[in-house]
């Protein structure tokens, strides 16, 4: 990769209900750095987890204004990406998790 690290790419896959139901069409999301483009997305996912991505879409959700303590305050805005993965391919990230 050009100037950024495969580990500084991805930060952390997201695992929500939403998240889960679109896992069953083969696509995985992962919140990312702001500065990634598609293209590092593409080739972090396929180095990090040894499968093929078919596509990446992106977006930027952006922060809420929320109060805290009577202050105003702004959550930081956050960059996801879809994954799309070939035929086949999967990630399993419940396998890891205890509950």
């Amino acid at each position: 990769m050009n100037n950024i690290d495969i580990y500084d790419v991805i930060r952390n896959p997201v695992i929500t209900e939403k998240a889960t139901l679109i896992s069953e069409n083969g696509q995985v999301i992962f919140d990312v750095s702001k500065s990634a483009t598609k293209a590092q997305i593409k080739e972090a996912i396929e180095t990090l987890f040894k499968v093929k991505v078919k596509s990446v879409n992106t977006m930027i959700r952006k922060g809420k204004l929320k109060r805290f303590r009577g202050r105003l305050g702004k959550r930081s805005d956050i960059k996801k990406a879809i994954v799309s993965l070939e035929e086949g391919q999967n990630i399993d990230f419940t396998t890891g998790l205890s509950g």
